[in-house]
């Protein structure tokens, strides 16, 4: 398992960026991983929306990128577990894993778009059965990776039979809980969040929602500071400062290079922040000089001032 994945704080603070990965842009995506792979950033990532034929499949299209690379960490920012039986997953992302030195991290999602998850022919499930299922998916999941003998798993939604664990540890997971029933999930269980609706460390959102994740873990037996909060951040990089780097709802905008440097040096020091992944203003994938100055200029003045305090 790379270091740089690992959830211990001590370590660096991630840097990575978010990508369409569409099916007609695989030229552009493969130019920008590499670019990302040699400038040093942590990871990339990509959404799970198997319903749709405009994106690639996240799982084909991270073990493309892995294969391309040698540095860089995939996402699937995040899995769509309904979609993705938890036993057939845990053998893609261990096997991702061997195959990659262990630059993986397994994002994980209890489901959004029913209807459209419905149409893939998978059998519907409330709110709260959803919320079950993805923290039994999560259990499982980590009890089929890292040798052993064979599991046998009495769960309500993925019951398996003496099913030998793969030899490799599990990735990481992060998750995208927003409910309270998930969010204290995501503390029992998992290893990272990713606050929903690109929220991010000054927003009501993540003050209301980590509480409940520690709170949660603690009840576990589990150290809450072993789970990174990783944050999608949207945001314009410019050449001169901007006068309001937030808007009136107080959601990032972005500025200048020094302006992100002192914002996201902040959230790491006073915020406890793990991770950042850059998108374009709109949500989408950032343009290479942007990516550039995101890995060549903020992310190591980040780090080194983090390291320093």
């Amino acid at each position: 398992m790379l270091n740089t994945m690992d959830t211990t704080p001590s370590l660096r603070v991630l840097f990575g960026f978010g990508t369409d990965a569409l099916a007609n842009d695989v030229p552009d995506l493969l130019r920008l991983t590499h670019q990302a792979d040699d400038d040093g950033l942590d990871l990339f990532s990509l959404p799970d929306h198997p319903y749709l034929a405009e994106r690639l499949d996240a799982y084909a299209t991270i073990g493309l990128v892995l294969g391309a690379t040698r540095r860089l960490a995939g996402l699937a920012n995040v899995t769509n577990l309904p979609a993705r039986p938890a036993p057939v997953l845990a053998r893609t992302v261990t096997s991702l894993s061997a195959l990659s030195n262990g630059r993986l991290v397994l994002g994980a999602g209890a489901g959004g778009r029913w209807d459209k998850i419905a149409d893939l022919g998978v059998n519907p499930l409330s709110p709260g059965d959803a919320v079950d299922a993805f923290e039994e998916a999560i259990t499982l999941i980590k009890r089929l990776s890292g040798g052993g003998p064979p599991v046998t798993y009495e769960g309500r939604f993925y019951p398996v039979h003496e099913i030998t664990p793969a030899a490799t540890p599990a990735p990481p997971v992060w998750t995208g809980s927003v409910g309270r029933k998930s969010l204290a999930a995501t503390g029992r269980v998992a290893d990272g969040w990713i606050p929903g609706h690109a929220a991010d460390w000054l927003s009501s959102r993540y003050r209301d929602s980590r509480p409940i994740i520690d709170d949660a873990a603690a009840a576990a037996g589990r150290d809450p500071s072993q789970i990174r909060t990783v944050y999608n951040l949207p945001g314009q990089i410019t050449t001169r400062p901007r006068p309001a780097t937030r808007d009136q709802d107080g959601r990032w905008l972005g500025g200048s290079p020094s302006q992100w440097i002192e914002e996201l040096t902040s959230a790491v020091l006073d915020h406890h922040a793990g991770g950042f992944i850059l998108f374009s203003p709109p949500g989408g994938t950032p343009d290479p000089t942007t990516l550039a100055t995101w890995a060549q200029e903020i992310a190591p003045a980040v780090r080194a001032a983090a390291s320093a305090a």
